[in-house]
């Protein structure tokens, strides 16, 4: 994938964004709340300058998945205050990944029939389920609904193939997948057992996942 000046000098920053924010999640709550929210504020600053070519459709879906994911991220901050903004979270989220859904459908190949990746997806989510589901409570409804929407943007994600440019494809195709790690960690590490070393590989997995969606959007062009 060749890359632009813009494009390395952005990633380059974007990693250093996202050390300062393990690091002041670790050391430095004050700064966390500050660190945590710029890394999509980079993100969206950067898809505003490079999105020319871009549908307006498009273009909005996006903002808004990113705008709603920059919510979830700051609610989730203060989850540990009260369950209610894990709940709000949970909802901005579920919110972004609709957007992205739709994103993903504009450029669908009718062609990909996705049975044998659903059986995976679902044996996925199944066993995912099966580690969480004693600890659920009152989220039982809100996070069956929020696998089974996060299952299907992996599914959009896969019936791009053979519709977008490769590169593309590849990259959007990574970055859900990634995003559906980031939230299984996230769930185990609340609704089954603490996770070592959680908040780094949780938000590694995050960060890249929103940094390879938008990139691989970009190069649908």
């Amino acid at each position: 994938m060749k890359l632009t000046k813009f494009e390395k000098s952005f990633i380059i920053l974007f990693c250093f964004i996202l050390i300062a924010e393990i690091q002041t999640g670790m050391s430095y709550p004050l700064l966390h709340y500050f660190a945590k929210p710029a890394l999509l504020v980079s993100i969206i600053i950067f898809y505003y300058k490079q999105n020319t070519s871009i549908t307006n459709k498009i273009k909005q879906l996006t903002f808004g998945a990113l705008i709603f994911s920059l919510l979830g991220d700051i609610l989730l901050m203060f989850a540990d205050k009260s369950d209610h903004f894990f709940t709000l979270g949970l909802v901005a989220f579920l919110t972004a990944h609709i957007l992205y859904i739709l994103v993903f459908l504009k450029r669908r190949n009718t062609d990909k029939k996705p049975y044998l990746f659903n059986v995976i997806l679902l044996v996925y989510g199944g066993l995912l389920f099966y580690f969480l589901k004693d600890n659920l409570g009152d989220m039982l409804i809100p996070v069956i609904v929020y696998m089974l929407v996060i299952l299907t943007m992996g599914t959009t994600a896969y019936l791009r193939k053979g519709e977008v440019p490769n590169v593309s494809y590849k990259l959007v195709f990574v970055g859900a997948i990634l995003f559906m790690i980031s939230d299984s960690l996230l769930a185990l590490n609340k609704f089954y057992e603490p996770l070592p070393f959680s908040n780094i590989s949780i938000m590694f997995t995050y960060a890249f996942a929103q940094l390879c969606i938008i990139f691989g959007l970009l190069k649908e062009r």
